[in-house]
């Protein structure tokens, strides 16, 4: 026979149940990582993907084994941080925290079972009831929207770090290599500049140069090669900065760059709407639009639950001795007497009114950054391709002419040095301008919240290879000092005469060691 008193609780938890599963929420398949990854693939050209166990990271390694066998090009970079940066692997599991709470909510409050059995006097009470929280049951499908919302922006959140994770990964790929390129360009203008510096001092002993000449060189032999060495660190710096995203140690960080940056577009994009693109496809100006849209909806809550905390509901079975069986129901309710939840609806509002001028802020913010990312990639572009058709050509034409007249006697082997120290700075220049360029580059398709088509090509003829430092004398073999000549009683015609022979024999070093160092090249 059936109890009556679970008869009742049946009748009550058969519509109870059923308005609970009505709002019930399950766990999806991917977790929340498919729509990461599609805007991945959209934004930084690359997917995305949750490690969940050993295998998982077995094949990932057999992913990128291919990728570090050959010099790293900046799409792989990103590719290996967006899977292998742990970080942003714990990034992702914040999609399964946020989804476990989706599901949680919901789901209702267990039932709560009660016992009473009280005996004295020759009597005996038993008094059995089953409570349900009625307030979590009519509430659940209001906090399950607003979890769905909460889990909608934290799949906007994990997108917008691991953006940012490409974004900085694209950057530190460029510095990389543009650090690698500006070391071997300063070893060599320090090698050039330490046989310049040796020829002064032979040069100096043979009689043929003065202190002060001697002295230019050596200090730009010392100049030179501080520049090496501050060039060597900050390349080694930038170097581990790409590692450290790309989360790769031991062997794997053995990986090579290539050994110099992608040459300069043949012209530069042209963006009619910054400020729109970064309105519609930036992923925090996204994540704030949820965040007050879900501030919304919690604050209907808060009201809607404003006098009510506690109501539950529940059956009651009673027995006193020999009496008959009592049944019935209970119910219980706050009463709002101290506090009336104006508190709770007042924070719920400042609340919510915060999120609507972060709102406000995000998108003020997102216009301005759009702005100086398009107007410094501009800028960037047109002060790169200065150094590259105007500045490096007319210091190579300038060379060549320094040169002829080297060779034609016209000029001494100190202006051609002078002239070689200031190509070598042109040229770190022009480095340094192409590497501003591609950094600016990808600050814009950061600002913009996505990559960007490439650059429209131009009719323009291909630029010119940035060229090595000019050639620079070295040193030659000092001539045998000659006997003391004898006293002259006209030493004016005398020193003359030694003059024009000082700058002969002074031509016919330098353009032997020239031509050595053209033929080193």
């Amino acid at each position: 026979m059936k109890s009556p008193t679970m008869a009742a609780a049946r009748r009550l938890a058969a519509p109870t149940l059923a308005l609970a599963l009505s709002g019930c929420a399950a766990f999806s398949p991917d977790g929340g990582m498919d729509a990461v990854d599609r805007s991945l693939q959209a934004r930084a050209g690359a997917p995305a993907k949750l490690l969940r166990n050993d295998a998982d990271r077995r094949a990932l390694a057999e992913q990128i084994r291919p990728m570090l066998a050959h010099p790293l090009t900046a799409d792989d970079a990103v590719r290996i941080a967006l899977l292998n940066n742990r970080a942003l692997q714990a990034t992702y599991w914040e999609l399964g925290i946020a989804e476990a709470d989706l599901v949680q909510a919901g789901r209702l409050q267990n039932p709560a079972f009660g016992y009473q059995h009280k005996q004295g006097g020759g009597a005996t009470s038993i008094e059995r009831s089953l409570a349900f929280n009625l307030a979590g049951l009519i509430t659940a499908p209001l906090a399950s929207r607003i979890e769905g919302r909460l889990f909608e922006q934290t799949k906007l959140r994990v997108a917008a770090e691991a953006f940012r994770v490409a974004s900085d990964t694209r950057r530190a790929w460029y510095e990389a290599v543009a650090g690698a390129q500006s070391v071997d360009y300063a070893r060599q203008v320090a090698g050039a500049a330490d046989a310049s510096a040796d020829l002064a001092a032979r040069m100096r002993n043979a009689g043929n140069w003065s202190a002060y000449d001697q002295a230019r060189e050596g200090a730009f032999h010392a100049d030179a090669m501080a520049d090496a060495a501050r060039a060597s660190k900050h390349a080694a710096a930038a170097r581990e900065r790409l590692t450290r995203l790309l989360g790769l140690w031991g062997d794997d960080a053995g990986y090579r760059l290539p050994d110099r940056l992608p040459d300069l577009p043949p012209a530069p994009r042209d963006l009619a709407d910054v400020e729109g693109t970064a309105l519609r496809e930036r992923l925090d100006v996204q994540a704030a639009t949820q965040d007050t849209e879900h501030t919304a909806a919690s604050l209907g809550l808060t009201r809607a639950t404003r006098f009510i905390n506690v109501l539950e509901l529940g059956a009651v079975r009673e027995r006193d001795g020999g009496e008959p069986v009592r049944r019935g129901y209970e119910l219980t309710l706050e009463i709002p007497l101290f506090d009336w939840g104006g508190a709770r609806t007042r924070r719920a509002e400042a609340v919510y009114m915060q999120s609507v001028n972060r709102l406000a802020e995000t998108a003020v913010n997102a216009r301005g950054e759009a702005r100086e990312a398009y107007f410094a990639y501009r800028a960037s572009y047109d002060l790169a391709r200065h150094y590259r058709d105007v500045v490096i050509p007319l210091r190579k034409q300038l060379s060549d002419e320094t040169l002829l007249r080297y060779n034609g006697m016209l000029l001494s082997t100190f202006e051609l040095l002078a002239d070689a120290r200031e190509q070598t700075v042109a040229v770190a220049a022009a480095i340094e301008a192409l590497k501003e360029y591609w950094l600016a580059d990808a600050d814009l398709e950061a600002a913009l919240g996505g990559r960007l088509p490439a650059a429209p090509a131009a009719p323009a003829a291909a630029p010119e290879p940035v060229p090595a430092p000019a050639p620079v004398p070295a040193p030659a073999p000092a001539p045998a000092p000659a006997p003391a000549p004898a006293p002259a009683p006209a030493p004016a015609p005398m020193q003359q005469h030694d003059h024009q022979h000082d700058h002969q024999r002074d031509h016919g070093q330098g353009q032997e060691s020239a031509q050595k160092h053209g033929a080193h090249q």
